[in-house]
This record gives C-alpha cells, structure tokens and sequence, in this order.
C-alpha cells in the first residue's frame, strides 16, 4: 500500500512537472528570452571583459619557488639505557644497532616549493607580487605569458602590506600594466581577477567590489573585497577595473573549504604603489606613528561622546613618550581628522597616518569630551616591532595592598556591580600605574552589569562621563549625575592599557 501510495505522488509529480513544463514553453514562445537591447548590453560586457583580458595578460607572470632542503634525524634517538627503549635488551650487545639508533637515520625532507602570481610593474623588470609568495625562497623563477622564464634577483619584501618586488633581466618588449585610483572603486563596481590558480596558465575571473576597508588580513592595511574568483596561486596577481587598470593586488582568501568560497581581498592599489616606492628607492618601508590604540565607534559609544556612529576613531591609550602623547592626544578623544583627511574607522586613520612624511607635523582634529580641539602632531618613524600589543603597559595584574585599602558600605555600587577603594600611591605603584588618579576596582560581582562588560578587581576608574574622577567621593558624585539605564561611559585603566566603555544593565 505504501508503495503504491508513493507512486501515485510520484506520478502527481510528474503531471504538475510536465504542466510547469507546458507552462514554460507556451510563456517562452510569447516572450523571447531576452530583448534585442539586453542582449546588445551583454555583449557589450562581454567585449570589455574580452578587451581587457587580452591587454593585460602579457604584463601578468607566474611565479614558482623553491625553498631550501632541510635534513632530519629519526623521530627519537632512542638511548639504550632508556627504561622506554624497545630496542635496548634486544640490540645492547650490537654496536652498529646502538650506533643506529642513538645518532638515527638522517633523511632529507623534499624541497618546498611555492607558486604564486605577479605582474609588470615597471618595463626595467619590476615585478609586483605578495610578500608570502617569495618569504624564505632560496630561487624565484619568472615565467612571463609566453613562456620564457627568468631567475629573479634583489627582492625586497614588505609583511606589514604583504607586498614584495623583484627584478628579471627585462626583455625589450616587457610591458607594464596601467594604474588606476583604488579610492575611486565602489562596491558593485566590476573587476577582473587575473593569476594562475592551482599552478595553472593565466586565467581570468570577473566578479565585482563587495566591500571596502574590510578585516586585516595582514597587520594594519585596508583591503579590497571581492567575488571574482581568486584561488591559492592567485596570489600577487592583479585585480583590474573595466579600464584595464589594477586597481589592487590580490592576496587573501577567506574559505573553509580550502577553495573559493566566495571572498576575497585584495590590497588596494594606492597602498601598494606606496609600498613599492619606498622599496624600489630605500629597500624597505618607512611608516610614521601616533602611539596610540584605538577603537572602532558603535552607537552605544557614539551617544556618549557626542558624536556618530562611524565616524572617528576613538582613543583608548596614548603611549607617553610617542608623537601621540608629546601632542597632548588622551584617552578618550575621538579624532575626527588628520591631515585634512577625514577619519571614519581606526583603520582609515592607520592607514592616514602611516603613509605622512616622517618627522612633519600635521593638523589633528579631535573631539574631546564633547568640544572640538586641534592640535599639532609631529610624527615619527615606527619602531619595526610595534604593535597594538606594544601600547600595553609592563605592568602584571596583581592584587598586592587591595586588601588594605580602606572600605565601606557607600564604596559599594550593588545596582553597578562593584566595590571602589581610593587608589593611594603605594596600591598603585603595586598595579604598575604609578603617578595615575583614579579609583581603584576592589571587588566586582561576577552577575552585574560591571562584570558583564569586563570590569575586574584591580582595574581604575578615572573618568565618569566627562568628569576626571580622583577619589571615591568624587565617583559617588559622578554616579550620582549618570543614568545605568542610559549607559555610563567609564575611562578605565587596566595592566594592558586604558578602555573606553559604556556601563549598562544587562
């Protein structure tokens, strides 16, 4: 019965399939596919698409590497009075067994290679690709669109932006590809990803801008998102406008299945022009420094400082002896623009202030507790291991002297979820923040608000809102003037650096 009951939906299937069926055909003989004008306009895509391709392929290069042999020695050197050796009873009384297994074989692991793509970027023979392409390489060969091969030399690489040249003796014809504005490109815009995806021949991929300024994928740079196809070998190659000008280098995907998934970056071309320059005339990359740590402004932060959401970037720790803290920058200043140049996101204003002229000094325009103010930062060239991780502070989170720190019933805030003692200078040179006012964190309940935002024990409280707090007295009448239920924007100092945050119920 159940059998038959299937086949009577499968046969139900089958008469509204062939009734679609019938329906498509009866509307497609009325209305043609397309009109004449769409497909002119495909076709019209289809001849730019081509054009550009065959314009820039000869400036695009494979690139394959190899790194250097490596020799192993066996797993384990087994020692024949080792109580774990399975060898030392059966083989004591053989030398050439003991000599065996204490020195083991040695055994040469295979060759790295790599392979990666690039292109002209100057008809001398500079070559452009990704930093992770050539990183460690003992021998880079080139191999331009029509086969020949070269042998790189002098290459200079970039981490920071993963970008790398190198140089082939050029032939007379190299031709190098044009260059086009990549703030200019919008999302939606069309584009053209050219490499050689998997160590195949130069292929071509369209897709279009899916979104700026996305997530690093190296340290500090804004990228380029994109659909267009780009897959492992794709790498260094160009992402090219309807022009037929790169307009970024790609260099990253983001994937689960190890393949294209649908996402990937590529470094935008202005940066990567930068970043050339400076190799092609010094060798490596100078970038100017604030000295600060930053953070993006979300609505709950931006309805405190009085600002929008999106725009500035928001100052949450000034190292002292930086550009940022000889300029007189603070915790909890919003900068809204550096060098005439507006500032929407911490990235944006990195990449602003990375790529000023070292040792000049720049119009900063910030916002600080609610007015605007401008000051004059002269910046100067970043330590080569300086990272966010840098602007914390040396100090170790300890709890040393918190038990004597005067306490009682009004220094508990139950509705906020924590206990405040008065930081005296010796608890505070105790928590590494000698000379700072503030209060001090004694206890926090692990259910309140304060712990739901990642307050703990030690940490000091130096600003309320607006309002600089140096005293447990001065916090009580700055809770006082706040509302929990409309959020208290708190300036906190921790063992890794200052926090902006916004205390709310949960």
């Amino acid at each position: 019965m159940k059998v038959l009951e299937s086949h009577k939906s499968w046969l139900f299937a089958i008469g509204g399939g062939l009734l679609l069926v019938g329906i498509a055909v009866f509307s497609a003989q009325r209305e043609p596919v397309a009109t004449a004008a769409q497909a002119t306009d495909a076709r019209q895509l289809s001849s730019v698409f081509r054009h550009v391709a065959q314009s820039a392929l000869p400036s695009i290069v494979s690139i394959e590497t190899r790194g250097k042999a490596m020799e192993l020695s066996g797993n384990r050197r087994w020692q024949f009075d080792d109580e774990n050796s399975p060898f030392g009873e059966l083989f004591k009384n053989n030398p050439q067994f003991r000599e065996f297994f204490e020195r083991g074989p040695q055994r040469k692991m295979p060759v790295p290679r790599g392979r990666g793509s690039g292109f002209v970027f100057d008809a001398s023979g500079v070559i452009i690709t990704n930093s992770h392409v050539v990183r460690d390489a003992e021998e880079v060969k080139v191999r331009l669109y029509d086969g020949r091969e070269f042998v790189a030399t002098d290459i200079k690489t970039d981490p920071r932006s993963d970008v790398a040249i190198l140089h082939i003796d050029a032939p007379s014809d190299l031709r190098s590809l044009r260059f086009g504005d990549s703030q200019l490109m919008e999302i939606g815009d069309w584009v053209l990803a050219v490499g050689s995806p998997f160590g195949l021949d130069l292929s071509v991929t369209a897709g279009i801008i899916s979104a700026k300024g996305g997530r690093g994928v190296a340290v500090r740079e804004e990228y380029l998102q994109t659909d267009a196809a780009i897959n492992p070998g794709n790498s260094g190659g160009p992402l090219l406008n309807l022009d037929g000008e790169v307009i970024g280098v790609n260099t990253a995907i983001s994937t689960r299945s190890g393949g294209y998934d649908g996402v990937g970056f590529a470094i935008p071309v202005n940066t990567a022009k930068w970043v050339v320059r400076q190799l092609i005339d010094g060798g490596e990359v100078q970038r100017a420094y604030l000295g600060v740590a930053i953070k993006a402004i979300d609505e709950i932060l931006a309805k405190h400082l009085k600002t929008r959401a999106g725009v500035g970037a928001l100052v949450e720790h000034v190292l002292e002896d930086s550009p940022a803290g000889e300029a007189g920058l603070q915790p909890g200043d919003v900068v809204l623009e550096l060098n005439d140049q507006k500032v929407y996101s911490p990235r944006n204003l990195q990449g602003i202030v990375e790529k000023l002229a070292v040792g000049e000094t720049y119009r900063l325009n910030l916002l600080r507790d609610g007015d605007k103010m401008t000051l004059q930062v002269t910046v100067r060239t970043m330590p080569k291991d300086f990272t966010v991780a840098s602007l914390s502070e040396d100090s170790e989170e300890g709890e040393e002297g918190e038990e004597n720190a005067p306490t009682s019933p009004e220094n508990q805030f139950k509705d906020l979820g924590i206990e405040i003692a008065e930081l005296t200078p010796d608890v505070a040179e105790q928590l590494g923040m000698k000379n700072k006012r503030g209060v001090l964190i004694k206890s926090v309940d692990a259910r309140s608000p304060a712990a739901g935002i990642g307050l703990e024990a030690g940490f000091v409280i130096e600003k309320v809102g607006t309002q600089r707090v140096g005293s447990p007295d001065e916090f009580r009448k700055a809770i006082k003037k706040a509302s929990l239920s409309e959020g208290i924007l708190l300036l906190v100092r921790t063992p890794r650096g200052t926090r902006v945050t916004v205390l709310q119920p949960d």
